[in-house]
């Protein structure tokens, strides 16, 4: 934890930049998300694959989709093929 240097007494939790957070999604039959964080998916403009250190101990394989919620958010998900469970992640 760091203090915030704005407020005295007040401190704020650091955390690394581009983060991934945790992200309620229902998704369809085939994979694709349905609703993020309750809301609707308007438009799924890009869909793609990560598949990286394959070789280690700790492999990423992550299924991605940037999209168009009906509120007109952009967001981009991932499903952890690995560990399961959806995440947002900002872009940097």
């Amino acid at each position: 934890m760091v203090a915030d240097p704005g407020s005295p007494g007040t401190v704020r939790t650091s955390r690394r930049l581009n983060e991934p957070q945790s992200a309620l999604v229902e998704a369809r039959f085939d994979g694709t998300p349905r609703l993020v964080n309750r809301l609707g998916v308007a438009l799924v403009r890009e869909e793609w694959r990560v598949v990286d250190r394959w070789w280690t101990e700790e492999p990423v394989q992550r299924r991605y989709f940037e999209l168009v919620l009906e509120s007109g958010q952009n967001v981009v998900v991932f499903r952890d093929e690995e560990r399961g469970g959806w995440f947002s992640q900002r872009g940097a």
